[in-house]
């Protein structure tokens, strides 16, 4: 089988579609093969894949074919079950026939013939030709075509269809394409078995002696390859899939060697993605194939079908993983190929894998992870594929032009050097570029750093170059060790002692060892070779390698290495600043800006320099820092970049100070401070927070009060390595509640000088509003610089000078004590004191830890309240007058108390004696509240509602205590006094005499902690009314004086009777209320309460004895004994009521007689009305308010109704009707309305009830 390799790649090369066979029994094809060919590919199609599962194709491309045609009869018998993947895969049968008899003798029997083969699968096409206008032509047509569909269609299936060419149906090329893709199906089916059928019987055969892998191949390749014409790809996919791994497990079978191959010229170009590099017939070798080229065969229709399927990632991806994993088997075969071929093959697989996946990817959409992994695996492949480029171009010589950056230099010192059986020889006739890159070697000096950083070059190798070469000659003199290190001051390798030895003298010695060890040798021996040599040999050995004349050229000057080299990096961290991995892409930005650097591109060095630094910054490799941060200063430098040339010195004198030498930190520091007294042509602040860090002292917080002033003590610590000199400093400190307000600590003096280390610095702290504070910017001036630092650094040991760190500190360094006040006012007594005199009011002044040394105070009281500035003010210990119940008209002279004394009130301010600065005192001042309103008496019922609200006797007291060391506190408050009656007055009717005689109960109520004593007590009795007797308005039951206690209640007996009213004896201005006059007496006590009045220094008589006067309205109400109007409730109804339902409240209102002087007579016919109702219990529905109809006719009545809604069970007051244009005493309720009516609970819901 494995004969026909070439054959079958030529079937492959030339079959590229599924294949429709055409038997053209009446010559009709040339007619019709336009028209069946104008409908490729065919669309919609469904075919099943290996598993059986129906795979639905957008199209899919067939080819009609005669079976005349050469390429189906030139086929022997025994090729067909080998290649049965390129014959037809269904036929049509093209036929016409205008005669039934014809059918019969003619044309039926060679269908038969035809169709006869039970494994094609075939369908008839009946094409008439009868004109539309011919009637007997047409119907003879569909007789024969009816004949044609009884012979040849089964129950199954239906194998005829008819083509009209002068009428054609519109359904038949829709019912002969579901024909055609029925038929490729059970083909596709059929042969898909067939070859899984073979394939088993060859798979189990694979571990025996017998086993041939060609054989297996083309079984398996041709499954694949149906597969891809089908357009089944995933199938195609993975039957290579398969096909790779039973190679990889039968070619390195035991007992069988095998050429590995790759010694062809142009096998160092990789083959990844042509899978017609090299035919099958060159790779074979007895029953299997060479390894080299048959897995980049398989990975290439591998990557063929990806490409199909639109997936480039995966391309990429897999491309990636083959090239690690074939390159490791390169290396088993390293000694046989040739000098270096594994790192060409590897550069030109990641170009070529990188173009293909690129190009092809652009037009693709994917998910934003895939995308990120696609460039991330782009990335891969150039960084790989640069890395094995610097390692040819080190081997030539490039190595002193390479940056010996750490990135390069992990790269490269971990990559072993290429391993072949012999180191390639020097040509004879290279000795003139033996010399030339001897000069090269000899003039090549280290760049040194800016700032005089002298650094230890990092490797690229993984060891000695010149030891490795020699060591892999065929007849190295092992005895001349010295030879070997020929030229060592010019070598790459790690070796710390060569290294250190000077230059000069290192050169002078090789070249005259040079000169002399031509002769030393033995003829038999072979001298080892130098390091330019060595570069020569390579460069020789690497032009007969490699055969792309692309990658020679970027190989073949400094100019073009460094072009490649660049074009590699940018690619691989462009593609790795759109991946997951952006670290990566800035790690490749500090190897192209090393590039720039050094070709004097600065600007876009410094670019580049700064992303690389700001990720080794965040990233805390200080190492990686060090390296690349001195060469963006001197771009910076260059560039005349001031601002960031500080900066990058400062963060060089932040770093660790075992990166830099003393002397390298000094010069860091002398630069600082060249630049900062120099005239900087755009000042900028300059953030030294790495640098010079603060911290407060240990301990608790300094507690300070608000508005004080103060000294704060902060330790900073100084990176630089000597003292420096500044000329201002200050601190700001942030509130921890609101980051946006902070208060700012200056020195005081002039210059300060920090020390490398730990300083302790004294700042003046100005008056600061409360709250709690950290640290926050540390400022100040070096010169015309200035300067500013935020990071803190934590308390550490007292021995510890250098001890740094970045941490914010949680714990506040300043407290001011606002949520704790200073001082307190507070009002020495919470009862009422009495209204309209002169009161003793106690103030508590309170210091809480604070001095109140030379206070003032400012008392402004609020409206209705007056101070007696006549009397002086008197102040004492609270706890004295407390305990001692102090009298108000004490003296400083007669108490003897040092605690007590009488202050004048100036512009309503008083200063505190010094004794109450420390301790708590009460300040009593003589104050009068003022009330013109007289007092009314409530009804005994409804007391509760008619009673003085609170807020009628409260007065204010504004308050404002200056306080501290220059009066800088201040203290406000507004304080609440209130001031009340001396009684609550209500009443009620005791009884009713039969003679018209009523008794009123008066009940006075105490309001105030003190006792009373009633002298007298009379009523002034208003219009209408008048006392029994020959009574002068005094109580019937006199038994004066009357004693009450506090909060405490006693009653007044009047006796009184209606009096008849004269019109001529009216007053003119009648008098409405009647006055009680009470006449009194309080004893009380001013730290309780309510008191007697403050005596007045011009009342004449100290402490004399005044009855004061109490006077309250009291409303008596007459009886109507002559109605107009009469307003009565009408009953509710039957029912009764319930929460939530509407119920019609009615009263009936009859006018009894008119009066042509009350409120009616302005609207006779009309009467004004007003529903009033609690809201918490009532909704009114209706008009609350409103004009009814009424006429002045007597006994004319109307019915007011107005809808309500009962709100909550129970028993509740009613709605009431009001007529509010009508005086009370003109109206007559009858029938009254209740006092309560019974509001029932809402019904319930049966949507809730369950049945039992």
């Amino acid at each position: 089988m494995a004969n026909f390799l070439a054959q079958f790649q030529s079937i492959k090369n030339s079959c590229d579609r599924i294949i429709v066979a055409v038997e053209d029994v009446s010559d009709l094809w040339p007619l019709v093969k336009k028209s069946f060919e104008e409908r490729l590919p065919l669309k919609g199609a469904v075919l099943n894949n290996k598993t059986r599962n129906p795979v639905f194709l957008q199209s899919l491309p067939v080819e009609y074919i005669l079976t005349t045609d050469a390429r189906i009869r030139s086929r022997f018998p025994h090729e067909l079950s080998l290649f049965w993947f390129r014959e037809p895969y269904a036929t049509v049968v093209l036929v016409t026939c205008e005669d039934l008899d014809e059918f019969k003798t003619i044309l039926k029997p060679r269908l038969k013939l035809i169709v006869q083969n039970d494994e094609r699968e075939w369908f008839i096409v009946f094409v008439s030709r009868a004109p539309p206008h011919n009637d007997q032509a047409t119907k003879m047509a569909k007789k024969v075509y009816a004949r044609l569909e009884v012979d040849f269609n089964s129950k199954k299936r239906e194998r005829c269809c008819k083509l009209d060419l002068l009428a054609p149906e519109a359904n038949f090329w829709e019912d002969m394409e579901t024909k055609v893709l029925e038929s490729i199906r059970n083909t596709l089916d059929r042969r898909i078995q067939f070859y899984e059928d073979e394939i088993r019987k060859l798979s189990e055969q694979r571990f025996m002696p017998v086993w041939n892998f060609c054989n297996f191949f083309i079984l398996k390749e041709s499954l694949a390859f149906m597969f891809e014409m089908a357009h089944l790809h995933e199938d195609s996919l993975r039957e290579y899939d398969e096909l790779e791994l039973c190679y990889l497990e039968t070619v390195n079978m035991v007992g069988k060697q095998r050429d590995f191959g790759g010694m062809d010229r142009g096998d160092d170009q990789a083959a990844l993605l042509s899978p017609g590099n090299k035919p099958l017939t060159q790779i074979v070798q007895n029953d299997s194939f060479r390894a080299f080229e048959f897995r980049q065969y398989l990975f290439a229709c591998q990557a063929k079908l990806l490409f199909k399927l639109n997936r480039p990632y995966e391309v990429a991806s897999r491309g990636y993983a083959f090239i690690m994993s074939f390159s490791k088997e390169l290396v088993l075969h390293e000694k046989v190929l040739p000098f270096c071929a594994r790192e060409v093959w590897m550069i030109t697989a990641c170009l070529s894998l990188i173009d293909a996946t690129a190009s092809r990817y652009s037009d693709v959409s994917v998910a934003p992870d895939t995308e990120k992994e696609f460039h991330r695996v782009q990335g891969d492949l150039y960084s790989l594929c640069r890395t094995k480029f610097m390692r040819l171009a080190y081997l030539i010589g490039h190595g002193p032009d390479i940056e010996r950056s750490p990135a390069n230099s992990a790269s490269l010192s971990m990559l072993p050097w290429p391993k072949p059986a012999v180191w390639p020889s020097i040509p004879a006739d290279a000795s003139s570029e033996v010399l030339e890159k001897e000069k090269t070697i000899l003039h090549a000096t280290p760049k040194m750093k800016h700032f005089g950083i002298q650094r230890k070059a990092l490797p690229l190798e993984p060891s000695l170059l010149l030891r490795e070469a020699n060591r892999r000659r065929a007849s190295l003199s092992v005895g001349n060790a010295l030879e070997m290190f020929d030229g060592q001051s010019f070598m790459d390798g790690s070796d710390s002692e060569l290294r250190r030895a000077p230059a000069p003298k290192v050169n002078a010695v090789t070249m005259s060892r040079t000169n002399s060890s031509l002769g030393i040798f033995e003829s038999t021996i072979d001298r080892p070779m130098r390091l330019s040599e060595i570069h020569v040999a390579a460069e020789h050995a690497l032009k007969k390698t490699i055969s792309d004349p692309d990658l020679w050229k970027s190989l073949s000057s400094l100019e073009e290495f460094e072009k490649k080299y660049l074009q590699l990096s940018k690619g691989a961290a462009d593609n790795y600043h759109h991946s997951w991995w952006k670290r990566h892409g800035v790690v490749l930005d500090g190897e192209i800006a090393a590039v720039w650097y050094k070709n004097g591109n600065y600007d876009l060095a410094a670019k580049s320099y700064e992303k690389v630094c700001a990720l080794y910054s965040g990233e805390g490799w200080q190492d990686l820092l060090a390296e690349v941060l001195p060469n963006l200063a001197d771009c910076q430098r260059i560039l005349n970049d001031q601002a960031g040339y500080l900066s990058s010195c400062v963060r060089l004198l932040s770093l660790d100070k075992g990166l830099f030498l003393p002397k390298e930190r000094q010069a860091f520091q002398s630069e600082v401070i060249l630049l900062a007294h120099s005239e900087m042509e755009n000042p900028v602040p300059l953030d030294v927070s790495s640098l010079i860090t603060f911290s407060s002292n240990p301990g608790p917080p300094m507690e300070i009060c608000d508005g004080d002033p103060g000294t704060l003590c902060v330790t900073v610590w100084s990176g630089f390595p000597d003292d420096i000199n500044l000329e201002a400093l200050s601190l700001t400190l942030t509130d921890t509640h609101n980051a946006d307000e902070g208060v700012k600590a200056r020195k005081s003096s002039g210059a300060t000088i920090l020390k490398p280390g730990k300083n302790a610095i004294t700042l003046s702290l100005p008056p600061q509003k409360p709250g709690s504070y950290v640290l926050g910017v540390l400022t100040g001036h070096i010169g015309h610089l200035i300067f500013r630092s935020h990071n803190f650094s934590r308390g550490g040991p007292a021995e510890s000078d250098d001890l740094m760190s970045y941490e914010k500190p949680t714990r506040p360094i300043l407290k001011v004590l606002e949520p704790r006040p200073l001082v307190d006012l507070v009002p020495a007594v919470s009862s009422a004191l009495l209204l309209n005199e002169f009161q003793w009011m106690g103030i508590i002044v309170k210091p809480i830890n604070y001095s109140l040394k030379g206070a003032i105070l400012h008392i402004d009281p609020g409206p209705g309240l007056v101070i007696e500035e006549t009397h002086n003010i008197e102040m004492e210990r609270y706890d004295n007058a407390g305990e001692n119940q102090l009298k108000s008209t004490r003296s400083e002279d007669s108490a003897g108390d040092v605690h007590f004394k009488q202050l004048t009130l100036q512009n309503s301010r008083l200063e505190l004696p010094e004794w109450a600065s420390n301790i708590t005192s009460v300040l009593w001042i003589p104050m009068r509240a003022i009330s013109d309103e007289l007092v009314r008496a409530t009804s005994e019922g409804v007391d509760n509602l008619q009673r003085q609200s609170l807020v009628d006797g409260l007065r204010t007291i504004a308050l404002k205590l200056d306080f501290g060391v220059s009066l800088n506190q201040t203290f406000e408050r507004t304080i609440a006094v209130h001031f009340t009656e001396p009684f609550h007055v209500s009443t009620r009717v005791s009884d009713k005499c039969n003679d018209g005689t009523l008794l009123l109960q008066v009940i006075l109520h105490s309001q105030v902690k003190a006792t009373y004593t009633i002298y007298d007590a009379w009523m002034d009795l208003q219009d209408g009314f008048a006392h029994t007797g020959q009574r002068d308005g005094r109580p019937a039951s006199a038994f004066f004086p009357l004693v009450i206690s506090p909060t405490s209640k006693a009653g007044i007996l009047f006796s009184i009777c209606l009096s008849n009213m004269n019109p001529e004896d009216e007053p003119k201005q009648p008098q409405e209320d009647s006055i009680l006059n009470i006449k009194y007496e309080i004893s009380g006590n001013r730290n309780v309460g309510a008191h007697s009045p403050v005596a007045l220094p011009h009342s004449g008589v100290e402490n004399a004895t005044e009855h004061l006067t109490f006077r309250c309205a009291v409303g008596l109400q007459r009886p109507v004994l002559d109605p107009c109007l009469a307003v009565g409730f009408l009953p509710l109804p039957s029912s009764g009521l319930r929460v939530g339902q509407l119920v019609a409240m009615k009263w009936r209102v009859e006018r009894l007689k008119f009066f042509e002087d009350s409120a009616l007579s302005e609207n006779k016919n009309e009467v004004l009305y007003e529903v009033s109702a609690n809201s918490e219990n009532w909704m009114i529905a209706g008009r609350k308010r409103g004009y009814a109809d009424l006429s002045k006719d007597e006994g004319s009545r109307i019915v007011v109704s107005v809808l309500c809604v009962p709100l909550v069970a129970g028993y509740v007051r009613p709605p009431q009707l009001g007529l509010p244009d009508v005086s009370k005493t003109t109206i007559s309720c009858n029938p009254p309305g209740p006092h309560l009516v019974c509001v029932l609970p809402p019904p319930l819901s049966s949507s809730f009830c369950i049945p039992a």
